[in-house]
């Protein structure tokens, strides 16, 4: 029975690669269909600007209302096509001219009488007969809701209107959006964006007439205001998000999903789910950006802060499929200058004030059109389940191997209890199941990609044929080419488009940036040598009762800082210094694509210069670890799953092209201090 076993294993060693390579084979149609997806729609990006924003500005103004009329223009000059406009309330409206808000006591002293005791509500007066047209029915349907009373008041021949309802309160009462000023945004060649909360009740026929009225007005995205989407209940019951669902369904309404939100918006992805993922996704320029471009200081700064806020939008776009860009804008009274100052200059020379280096130019010359944006086309064949398939036995093929390299023996048990247990996963849960499939994919293949890398030095210094060049360049790209079966089964298993959203997102890259190098530190330990297992267990005993120095302690130290700010720069909330920061900017506007500098500069140069030196020396074996830093990160570029296949793969090149040249620049130093050495050694004994 144990020959029988054995010598299925080892048929299994061999068949289980052909299984990979069958399965990235299937991957490749399936990248091909995201890649359509990416590039043959959703190529326009909308500029919104805040309105509401526009309107506190200008309350600082000395002609508010002029103010307005100047920045609506200066808006459409320098391209921005849509404006935000939110839910109305009296303090907005307020803002805007059309009425006046005062308290009690402010009421009084208006009318030059006493204050009622025991009375703090707030009197509402309109500015003309037309403001109180479009505005009675909108505030007193709005607190009639909301079971506060109203009544009609007047002063001087002015209409007005007693809210029973304390005065800040009143302010903060959310409404139904005003479109008479959506009408007037439009009629100024404005396209409209809306946002709406959860702040109202819910109620289908006025939403419903709502909607209609806001698809008179062309609006087709809705942003959201607050922390849940319009029509969630804080309970189980969702039928209210169901029949929000059904009325954006009904009048085309999409979403616009705000990105790196620390707390997801609830109800969000359920009502995305219910418009069939009719979103976009949107970069805010928030209001504490905008005060960065409001200080006072040097003019060669402030250039750079506005050249950094152009090439943010830039990158949002080309980088993260953004589709709509939200820029906020906060006034600022700054002591140092003596006045009140705003960033809407600074912001509209960000946009279009810098020649070819502004943002608009960029955007379009990257392959993109300013306007109202669209939503992705989804390219998805009916084929795909079945390819998928293939997919999943590649990947489970791959994690196998992985595994054997370290006990052979297991190869075919490891792969048949790997499909076994991943299909038991796929049953509790699909979406878990293609996650931690993609992940041990995405980890094993840039693992085993450098073992395999060690044995081939290990056997090429064993038995040398070739030149140590050409060597050293093909086992990198062979290498690398290895590490691609990770990024075809990421790509494979999670092609769905609430990645492409990040209403779903890839957890795990700690786990790929780390794994892969503690394992190939193992291998290269305690496996790479034909030992027995009994042999690397007295050689990691031996190990372990070793003296430790203080030596070793030192390396210590350094090796877990070094691995602690490596694992600090990962992920979405990496961190980088300023220097860092600056030159990535400059390959960002220099290469249009910034290659990873941890691939360029350090891995792929190393692995470059390990390989050429394993050829005389085995500790060179130590440089080529290295690699593996290079190759996770090769893996998890494509991880990223909201950036455009494109922009990853011309990342990848840069990175190979770019580490290339300096691996070979390593080698022609290494060339010259050798035969230095080997030419003035000599002298230096003989003296």
């Amino acid at each position: 029975m144990k020959d029988v076993y054995v010598r299925w294993n080892r048929i299994a060693l061999k068949g289980l690669w052909w299984l990979v390579i069958l399965g990235m084979v299937a991957a490749l149609p399936i990248a091909y269909e995201r890649h359509q997806t990416e590039q043959d729609s959703g190529r326009k990006v909308d500029l919104v600007f805040d309105y509401r924003d526009l309107l506190e500005i200008s309350d600082l103004q000395p002609d508010p209302q002029g103010f307005v009329k100047q920045q609506l223009s200066e808006l459409k000059q320098h391209g921005v096509n849509s404006l935000a406009v939110y839910e109305a309330t009296l303090n907005e409206l307020k803002l805007t001219r059309r009425v006046e808000v005062y308290s009690a006591k402010e009421a009084a002293l208006l009318m030059q009488t006493v204050p009622a005791p025991g009375e703090n509500y707030t009197y509402v007066l309109f500015a003309d007969r037309n403001a109180e047209q479009q505005l009675l029915p909108l505030i007193t349907d709005a607190f009639t809701l909301s079971g506060v009373k109203t009544r009609p008041w007047s002063y001087q021949g002015k209409s007005g209107l007693v809210i029973e309802l304390a005065m800040d309160e009143a302010l903060l009462l959310t409404m139904e959006p005003d479109l008479s000023v959506m009408r007037e945004l439009k009629e100024q060649g404005f396209s409209i964006v809306v946002r709406m909360s959860n702040r109202r009740p819910f109620q289908t026929n006025p939403t419903d007439k709502l909607f209609a009225e806001l698809r008179k007005l062309g609006v087709k995205w809705v942003i959201v205001d607050g922390d849940a989407v319009p029509g969630f209940d804080y309970a189980p019951d969702t039928d209210n998000l169901s029949k929000m669902g059904e009325l954006m369904n009904k009048h085309q309404l999409g979403l616009a999903a705000i990105e790196l939100q620390k707390t997801p918006q609830k109800g969000f992805n359920g009502l995305a789910s219910r418009i069939h993922h009719r979103v976009v996704r949107l970069h805010s320029f928030t209001e504490g950006d905008s005060t960065k471009l409001t200080e006072n200081i040097p003019a060669e700064e402030m250039k750079g802060r506005i050249q950094g806020a152009a090439d943010r939008l830039v990158l949002a776009v080309k980088d993260r499929n953004i589709r709509m860009i939200l820029l906020n804008a906060r006034a600022v009274k700054s002591a140092d200058q003596g006045k009140v100052v705003n960033p809407l200059e600074a912001m509209y020379t960000a946009l279009d004030g810098i020649g070819a280096d502004s943002a608009i130019p960029r955007i379009e010359k990257a392959g993109y059109t300013i306007g109202t944006a669209n939503s992705f086309q989804l390219v998805y064949s009916s084929w795909q389940p079945i390819v998928k398939l293939l997919v999943w036995v590649g990947a489970i093929a791959l994690v196998a191997l992985t595994v054997a390299m370290f006990a052979p023996e297991l190869a075919l048990v490891l792969f048949l209890l790997g499909m076994a247990g991943s299909a038991g996963l796929y049953v509790l849960s699909s979406s878990l199941f293609a996650q931690a499939l993609a992940l041990a994919a995405g980890t094993c293949a840039p693992t085993i990609a450098v073992m395999l890398a060690l044995q081939a030095a290990r056997r090429k210094r064993e038995q040398p044929s070739g030149t140590p060049l050409g060597f050293a360049l093909g086992l990198l790209l062979r290498t690398t080419l290895v590490s691609a079966a990770g990024i075809l089964f990421i790509v494979g298993l999670l092609n769905q488009i609430t990645y492409s959203l990040v209403l779903e997102q890839f957890r795990g890259v700690s786990v790929l940036h780390l794994a892969p190098i503690v394992l190939v530190l193992i291998y290269w330990l305690f496996f790479l040598a034909p030992l027995s297992y009994g042999e690397r267990l007295a050689q990691a005993r031996a190990m372990l009762n070793r003296n430790i120095s203080i030596l070793w302690v030192v390396t210590a130290a350094v090796i877990a800082a070094a691995g602690f700010y490596y694992l600090s720069r990962t992920g979405n909330d990496g961190q980088a210094s300023t220097f860092e920061l600056m030159f990535r900017s400059f390959l960002e506007n220099t290469l249009g694509v910034r290659p990873r500098t941890k691939e360029f500069l350090i891995s792929h140069p190393l692995f470059i210069l390990g390989a050429y030196l394993s050829y005389r020396y085995r500790s060179a074996l130590l440089l080529m670890l290295t690699g593996v830093i290079g190759q996770a990160s090769v893996v998890d570029t494509f991880a990223h799953l909201h950036t455009p296949l494109v922009i990853s793969s011309i990342r990848v090149v840069y990175g190979l092209a770019f580490g290339i040249a300096i691996g070979l620049v390593l080698i022609v130093a290494w060339e010259i201090v050798r035969r230095s050495w080997h030419r003035w050694a000599p002298r230096v004994n003989e003296s």
